[in-house]
């Protein structure tokens, strides 16, 4: 009896632990019928004994998947789920924004999809974003250069799973705080292509919208204020003269420039500032342009939408777009990632760094700047790239495969994450992973 009751438990111990590799999601709740692309969700296990479990969405191009790219895509915060961007960003499917009733939120196909003409992992890191969970108290806390390495082996192991994608075309892409990590990943998969890691990667470079790249990012935001007529050209004027460029890690000292600097944000606290021409409003309201987020929460926590989707049951409680109400720990130890862009160039990797150009939480003047400071000659210089005869963005192209665009505002302006433009950025993610001119 004691033997047959000890073989329940180990039975009952494997079942709680074990995760597929990966399972084929053919249909989820709150859409109608089938899936009309293939997606497989599942865990990859990190570290010796793989107490993280990294949880992914791959969803194969619906072009050609033998051929076409392969993407990473990472989503910022650093906490913040990758299924924000499967869903709001550059995916096939969009919550439907309609007023919540108690049921399954409703889910859309998109036109604009990245998948259209690629292969796209969705990743959920660091452990403790989306779905990805530690089996056992993690005794480290993670960091920018920890994820780094977790990722590259994230990728190896996926890779060895699904050897038939080794050959594809890789990029690494991502937005906001995936700055910090994406140039940084680029690195150290170039650098293990040489000297550890069989298959290599087939990396062919990196697609970055809006991306952090060190604190003096912020310090954009004032010109930036005073060039979309946030601040009055008085206070510009006070502000520079005072803070000497720096607006936001001020000197206690510095009372005049602290005094400047609180004018300034009785001027920008209330606007969206993630896209300046959006209201500031509740995600809760039906009203607001981001009451899709407010669906998501019901939408992913249902049980159902997690059975289909393969979610281990016993792996997190309430699932959060953005660890922001639980923040998880993480030491950001990559202070400033323009030495890794600066790598990768030299590595020879090609490189499409874009930006909303009503973002107030990482200005396109700070993307401008740093990219500037690499130093590379201009091959095409600042033009409009265009669609259907009307400018949707301007753009410019370096002598080191670096090409920078930004993305116009409309009626629903163009801020901080891909959201806010989805068919434009499509058109030219588009255009740019085939190798045209934007």
């Amino acid at each position: 009896m004691k033997l047959k009751l000890k073989l329940l438990l180990l039975l009952l111990f494997i079942l709680n632990h074990h995760v597929d590799s990966g399972s084929i999601v053919k249909f989820l709740p709150g859409f109608e019928g089938p899936l009309p692309f293939e997606l497989e969700t599942g865990y990859i296990g990190i570290g010796e004994k793989e107490e993280v479990q990294s949880f992914y969405y791959f969803i194969k191009s619906e072009n050609n998947p033998k051929e076409d790219p392969l993407l990473l895509w990472l989503s910022g915060g650093p906490g913040c789920s990758s299924i924000t961007g499967l869903l709001f960003e550059n995916g096939p499917l969009a919550l439907k924004s309609e007023v919540y009733n108690g049921s399954v939120p409703s889910l859309v196909s998109t036109t604009y999809s990245w998948t259209k003409t690629a292969n796209i992992i969705f990743l959920d890191q660091p452990v403790g974003a989306g779905f990805s969970y530690s089996r056992t108290t993690l005794t480290d806390t993670p960091t920018d250069t920890g994820e780094v390495k977790n990722i590259h082996e994230f990728l190896q192991k996926w890779l060895s799973k699904h050897p038939q994608f080794s050959s594809n075309p890789f990029y690494a892409s991502g937005d906001s705080y995936s700055g910090m990590i994406v140039p940084a990943l680029v690195q150290e998969i170039s650098k293990g292509n040489y000297i550890c890691c069989t298959p290599p990667i087939n990396l062919q470079g990196y697609i970055l919208g809006n991306p952090i790249t060190s604190i003096e990012d912020q310090n954009y935001r004032v010109p930036f204020s005073h060039g979309m007529a946030l601040i009055s050209d008085e206070l510009y004027e006070s502000i520079r003269r005072a803070c000497n460029g720096n607006y936001f890690n001020v000197n206690s000292r510095n009372t005049k420039c602290l005094k400047l600097i609180e004018e300034y944000h009785k001027c920008t606290d209330k606007l969206n500032e993630f896209n300046i021409l959006s209201p500031d409003c509740d995600t809760t309201s039906p009203n607001c342009f981001l009451y899709p987020y407010y669906l998501l929460s019901y939408w992913i926590n249902d049980e159902s939408v997690r059975n289909a989707l393969h979610v281990n049951k016993w792996s997190i409680g309430e699932w959060e777009r953005c660890t922001y109400r639980r923040p998880i720990p993480y030491n950001k130890d990559i202070n400033n990632s323009i030495p890794y862009h600066m790598n990768n160039s030299i590595s020879g990797y090609r490189s499409l760094i874009y930006s909303g150009d009503h973002d107030l939480t990482v200005p396109y003047l700070a993307t401008q700047a740093w990219i500037k400071s690499l130093n590379y000659s201009i091959i095409h210089e600042w033009r409009p790239w265009m669609i259907k005869d009307q400018i949707a963005g301007y753009t410019r192209t370096y002598s080191n495969k670096m090409t920078f665009a930004t993305v116009k505002a409309s009626l629903l302006g163009s801020g901080h994450t891909a959201e806010y433009k989805p068919n434009e950025t499509f058109i030219m993610f588009q255009r740019w992973i085939n190798g045209q001119p934007l």
